[in-house]
């Protein structure tokens, strides 16, 4: 059986790591005590870790795990676009220093969060990752790092309809979990390395029309406003990959 890190078992590092459970042996990492803990009772290998975004007298060790590693799956914020460049070189420096040499199968999360916010749609060859920092730094160090640039987290308790939301008229750019991990899963299959996707649900109606569909409220018709539409073309036609959750409103 394979052995698979996760590092960053956090909300979707969970779903990630539940997904994997059974096909092969998971080793996780969590920031808490009782995050370990709740992950070890799982039956996941579970370590304490944490990457600050400051300078430390002495570098990360190297995760004792590591060398048993055949995937690694990095769910930890690593894209920068919300960092300063300080932090972000001092946060991939301590992960760097914790994964060692590592030259299996890579994946990292980063975040279609990195396209400008401005209206348009975006593919992968809109945006290079020597554009984006943290894509950047990761893909010179570790070549065969695939990155997968995903929409916002949705499905199971995270509802559009739970949060304060604006601007109703604009699409939204979603994705639910379980995509994301059926994404990975062909992946590993492939055997792929050095991929950029965007990871985004191929229809965007307005936030309205989400909102009102998960609280069973009359469908919007309203013009959509214009906005930023994330494409997953590549993904789609690349891995012949078909959503299991490809509309939004359906996400609930």
């Amino acid at each position: 059986m394979k052995k698979t890190g996760i590092i960053g078992c956090g909300w979707l590092g969970s779903k990630i790591a539940d997904s994997m459970s059974g096909k092969y042996q998971i080793y996780t990492t969590a920031t808490t005590k009782d995050k370990v803990e709740s992950l070890s009772a799982k039956g996941f290998n579970a370590s304490l870790a944490a990457f600050p975004d400051f300078q430390l007298e002495k570098k990360i060790e190297e995760w004792s795990e590591i060398k048993d590693v055949d995937i690694l799956i990095i769910t930890i914020p690593l894209s920068g676009k919300s960092c300063c460049a300080s932090s972000l070189y001092n946060r991939i420096q301590h992960f760097f220093s914790f994964i060692g040499d590592f030259k299996g199968q890579m994946f990292v999360m980063s975040s279609t969060g990195v396209y400008p916010d401005m209206p348009g749609e975006y593919a992968e060859e809109s945006l290079s990752p020597d554009k984006v920092p943290g894509e950047r730094m990761v893909r010179n160090k570790y070549p065969q790092a695939n990155i997968l640039r995903l929409a916002g987290l949705m499905g199971d308790n995270r509802l559009l309809k739970n949060y304060n939301v604006s601007n109703l008229d604009a699409p939204v750019n979603h994705i639910h979990y379980e995509d994301i991990c059926r994404v990975i899963e062909r992946m590993i299959e492939r055997g792929l390395e050095g991929k950029l996707y965007n990871v985004a649900s191929p229809q965007h109606p307005s936030k309205a029309q989400v909102i009102n569909t998960q609280k069973n409220l009359p469908f919007p018709e309203e013009a959509m406003a214009d906005g930023k539409i994330i494409l997953p073309s590549k993904l789609m036609s690349e891995l012949d990959f078909v959503f299991k959750y490809p509309d939004p409103c359906k996400f609930h």
